[in-house]
């Protein structure tokens, strides 16, 4: 099963907008500390709205608590990244994927991305956005992979 992985997110109403992505797709939600704001956060439970008790929610304490804990899972870390080597639309997804999404302002660190079995980016025109909201990159990732990979809701 796909799992959505956000690293250091910044943003509450995004976490919780891609919590309630996750619920409504059956994904679990993994939260690499540290994070931006508190879990109890208004902005982010109202983003969430009533679905957090459908969200499968892990919170690991750093990127290497998270790391030893993806690793005795399986599956591949998936990087994504506007440096990432691959579009994501021709990269082939696999079920026990790993998708990683890092903060708002500094994405994933090199050494995350170096550790990743693989990088990919959404291809956007650059000429006056640096990048796509977390929330929309997320979403666009997960529902390529359930696509490619013929899940249904």
């Amino acid at each position: 099963m796909l799992k959505l992985v956000l690293v250091h997110p910044q943003i509450p109403p995004n976490t919780g907008n891609i919590a309630r992505t996750c619920a409504a797709t059956n994904t679990e939600l993994h939260l690499v500390e540290p994070l931006g704001f508190d879990l109890s956060d208004r902005q982010l439970k109202r983003a969430g709205l009533d679905y957090w008790p459908f969200v499968k929610l892990y919170r690991h304490p750093s990127w290497d608590t998270f790391y030893t804990h993806a690793s005795a899972e399986g599956g591949r870390l998936i990087g994504f990244s506007t440096s990432g080597s691959r579009n994501y639309w021709q990269f082939q997804f696999q079920p026990q994927d790993w998708l990683l999404f890092g903060s708002e302002t500094t994405g994933l660190a090199a050494s995350m991305l170096q550790s990743c079995d693989a990088t990919v980016h959404i291809p956007m025109s650059r000429l006056h956005v640096r990048s796509l909201n977390l929330s929309v990159s997320a979403a666009l990732g997960l529902f390529e992979a359930r696509r490619q990979l013929d899940i249904e809701p």
